[in-house]
């Protein structure tokens, strides 16, 4: 570990143990010590990989929980801080090893683990793939790709936003219409699958992609989807990746569950993330950009560099029959035909507010596009960009709301 800070080379972990050993006491316990202290110093420095493939419990979890990814091994690995056996007379539940640290519970519950594999050979794969996305330590940029210029228009973007605003849509046909063919690696794919994120290509340039996904839970940012979308984000301003932000976000997601698992400090974690990264930071608005959440999907409040919307997008405090509600109360309440007038009234504010031509005029948005020319306009964005440089305020660190 201090040989690959020295060389400034990523670390790989290859985790399979059963744990601490009890007869050698305190001395076990300091070498697990000695080890996550080398984590914390080498985080933000080099990447950090751990790769879980067979028992690691108590003790020994801390170190991949540390890491920047952890890759799990279907069936054969399992996490957990205390085993099932403790469980049971702690608590008098019932599980099994795989139920309580498995691969699938860390992919889909905790969202402990990033990926998950279908034995050691794919792991290992899926590492290597992560790493050619990343450059080697915190003072390079990833080697760009091969890449030849040509026809970048898509087409097929123009058809995948439906026109009804509550109709829902599947990000991944944006990402795979914007990205290098084949190029999109996606990171906790199935943990607070609301927001996307993973890394790609354009152009052969390596980004990360931080986008709401309108089929779940209509694209809504809630606890967990903003925890992973700012963790990434840390993750790729360490490491000099620049990141491209698809949003249609309709807001933060409501409810007694969230405001009581502390919905405002989670969410101000990927204000707090994106506000502080100074990589090359550009945003597409595909469709809903509503209230707190349009601040916080990297807008150009928050020092994004390039921000685009799609015609249809409407960039506004609440969508039009919300507001219209709210707004037009006393007039829709005194009229004689009340659905009507809302009607009315809701026609009315959607076409002063429901569109980015308001946002586009002040400079909130620098340019509105049609969604096939999207590739062409982020390949020239992100080449125009590779110079950015920002100098940070002198503080010894922030203190993200943790």
């Amino acid at each position: 570990m201090d040989l690959a800070v020295k060389v400034g080379a990523p670390l790989i972990g290859l985790n399979d143990s059963g744990g601490a050993r009890i007869q050698e006491g305190v001395r076990s316990l300091g070498g697990y010590a000695d080890i996550f202290y080398r984590n914390v110093q080498s985080s933000g420095v080099i990447p950090q990989i751990s790769a879980i493939m067979g028992p690691c419990a108590g003790g020994a979890v801390y170190s991949p929980a540390m890491t920047d990814f952890t890759v799990m091994v279907e069936n054969s690995s399992y996490m957990f801080v205390t085993g099932p056996n403790v469980v049971k007379t702690v608590t008098n539940e019932e599980v099994t090893s795989e139920e309580l640290g498995g691969a699938s519970t860390h992919a889909t519950k905790s969202g402990v683990t990033h990926r998950t594999a279908a034995n050691d050979v794919q792991c290992l794969e899926d590492i290597k793939s992560l790493l050619s996305y990343m450059p080697q330590n915190n003072q390079e940029t990833t080697l760009q790709q091969p890449y030849e210029l040509g026809n970048e228009l898509r087409e097929e973007l123009n058809n995948i936003v439906p026109e009804n605003a509550n109709k829902p849509y599947d990000m991944h046909q944006v990402i795979h219409g914007i990205v290098d063919a084949n190029s999109f690696f996606e990171i906790h794919k199935d943990y607070a699958d609301n927001i996307i994120v993973g890394f790609a290509r354009i152009a052969g340039r390596s980004i990360g992609i931080v986008a709401n996904q309108p089929i779940s839970l209509a694209g809504c940012l809630d606890v967990n989807s903003s925890k992973k979308a700012a963790r990434f984000t840390r993750f790729c301003d360490c490491f000099n990746i620049p990141l491209l932000v698809l949003v249609d976000v309709p807001g933060f997601l409501p409810g007694t569950d969230q405001e009581w698992n502390a919905i405002i400090t989670n969410g101000a974690k990927l204000l707090y993330a994106l506000s502080e990264a100074t990589v090359p930071r550009i945003s597409v608005i595909t469709r809903k950009a509503y209230g707190g959440a349009y601040d916080v999907m990297n807008s150009k409040h928050i020092g994004s560099d390039m921000n685009f919307a799609w015609p249809l997008a409407e960039i506004a405090v609440m969508g039009a029959k919300g507001a219209s509600e709210i707004i037009f109360k006393k007039e829709i309440a005194n009229a004689v035909n009340k659905e009507e007038k809302l009607a009315e009234k809701e026609a009315e504010y959607a076409s002063l507010f429901a569109n980015p031509y308001v946002a586009a005029e002040r400079g909130f948005i620098d340019e509105v596009i049609l969604p096939k020319e999207t590739r062409r306009k982020l390949i020239k964005a992100f080449a125009m960009l590779e110079g950015k440089k920002i100098e940070r305020p002198n503080r010894k660190h922030g203190n993200i709301p943790l």
